[in-house]
């Protein structure tokens, strides 16, 4: 009965962040990200397929070993992995990264486990529903290329990851802020310049 009203809820909030998106922009769900496409990802598909494969393995290492003892978000961007969400202690923290670190093809771990109580299905909700807020406003700047930021939320902590430009960093970076429930804002970009965005940008043949 537990699992079924968890469903519910967060499918109740999933829907609310699908629907603060701008309608007329196609949707992709997937993990804790509701992005909407507007631009071609910045990642070779060969990187894509590869890091979608990487959240898996992680998140089913962590979870076989330590069950219960933690609620865990893997996002993988280029091979690097960001780990968030709750552990109970620091042993179990420091040990999630191992984990994480020795799986095939992982490049680098941000490891952001928060040390605390698990969080609350009411508060996981919430986060949800502040991605697709987030992601909606990203589509409204149109100055950003929605899909090319990855979007995380944790307990009001939003983690932006992607290849980004610093103009793009900022932008994203300000908006994230200025959103309501948003209580900081943790950059784990990957940069390029305006001469590679250029290039990345360009229609292939």
């Amino acid at each position: 009965m537990k699992r079924q009203i968890q469903t519910v809820v967060y499918g109740a909030a999933l829907l609310a962040s699908l629907l603060s998106l701008s309608a007329c922009a196609p949707l992709i769900v997937g993990g804790a990200v509701v992005t909407g496409v507007m631009a071609t990802d910045r990642r070779t598909t060969g990187t894509q397929v590869e890091d979608e494969s990487i959240e898996i393995k992680v998140a089913s290492a962590v979870r076989k070993e330590m069950g219960d003892r933690i609620h865990l978000n893997v996002t993988s961007y280029n091979r690097q992995v960001l780990l968030s969400g709750e552990v109970r202690t620091a042993a179990d923290k420091e040990r999630a990264e191992k984990i994480a670190q020795s799986q095939e093809n992982v490049k680098s771990v941000v490891n952001d486990l928060a040390i605390m109580d698990i969080s609350s299905v009411t508060q996981r909700s919430k986060d949800i529903v502040l991605t697709g807020r987030i992601k909606a406003a990203f589509v409204d700047a149109k100055d950003l290329q929605v899909n090319a930021i990855k979007v995380v939320t944790e307990r009001g902590i939003v983690y932006l990851m992607g290849r980004v430009t610093p103009r793009e960093a900022k932008r994203a970076t300000d908006i994230a802020r200025s959103m309501s429930g948003v209580t900081k804002v943790v950059r784990v970009f990957e940069e390029i310049s305006e001469q590679e965005l250029q290039r990345l940008s360009r229609p292939t043949k």
